[in-house]
């Protein structure tokens, strides 16, 4: 299963310094089978490709699927009966970056548990894994709580908390990412349809949306430069958290 998500993506601050911004980006829902499209692969360069190193486990050293699978075998979640996908910017020729992507279990069609793989511009890389302690599935008005621990913007300190609401259908996917911290913070969105991947459908992206993360990364990038500009409070690199994963507070299983 390869699905193409032509979304957009919101964010607004919270607090004194005001700033927004709304752009499109690509991605791809895929359960990582062998894709299809002739202009997409899988391991190996293409105009968009999907490279398992990328995803699920250390930045740089992943271990795909495999990695998340035994991530949840190890919390007791029942892996037999879940499909596992990956929400995720494909590559696009030479160029990578991926502010964030997510690990998804469904049961029956809905999600149960899901990691928020996000990745900051200085190298590092925490995964946030969200689901009820129950595992029962995870409505579009619950709130997944978790403890921010990983520098992210240069511009928010490392603290406060996230709060995920997260909607996935057979039509469309759409999350909602709050980052609080007393009166400051970031809302960010991500959501657009489902629609099976074409090559037609990566053509049309890589004419109307080029780059790909590269894009996304002059993006970020310009974001910064126009806080900057507004005399934003600036903070040095951070160090990179102890643990690569952590658990949300609707989850009461030991971490890792």
């Amino acid at each position: 299963m390869l699905d193409h998500v032509a979304a957009h993506t919101f964010h607004v601050r919270r607090g004194t310094m005001k700033n927004a911004f709304r752009y499109s980006v690509d991605y791809v829902l895929t359960d990582l089978d062998e894709a299809k499209p002739w202009l997409f692969s899988r391991n190996r360069f293409n105009l968009w490709s999907l490279w398992d190193r990328r995803h699920g486990g250390p930045r740089g050293e992943g271990r795909g699927v495999a990695w998340f699978r035994e991530l949840l075998e190890a919390r007791g979640f029942p892996v037999a009966r879940a499909q596992l996908l990956l929400l995720t910017q494909p590559s696009f020729l030479w160029f990578h970056f991926n502010p964030v992507s997510f690990w998804i279990a469904l049961i029956d069609g809905k999600p149960c548990a899901f990691v928020a793989e996000v990745n900051n511009t200085f190298g590092h890389r925490h995964c946030y894994l969200c689901a009820h302690e129950d595992f029962r599935p995870i409505a579009r008005s619950d709130r997944m709580v978790a403890k921010k621990l990983m520098h992210v913007s240069p511009f928010q300190t490392v603290a406060g908390r996230y709060h995920f609401n997260f909607d996935l259908n057979e039509r469309a996917v759409d999350i909602r990412i709050s980052y609080e911290n007393g009166d400051q913070g970031v809302l960010a969105t991500l959501s657009g349809p489902r629609r099976p991947a074409t090559s037609g459908s990566f053509m049309r992206a890589g004419l109307r949306r080029p780059f790909g993360g590269a894009r996304t990364l002059v993006l970020i990038h310009w974001q910064a430069m126009i806080l900057y500009l507004k005399r934003a409070p600036f903070l040095k690199k951070q160090p990179a958290p102890a643990a690569l994963i952590s658990e949300s507070e609707n989850l009461r299983v030991p971490g890792e």
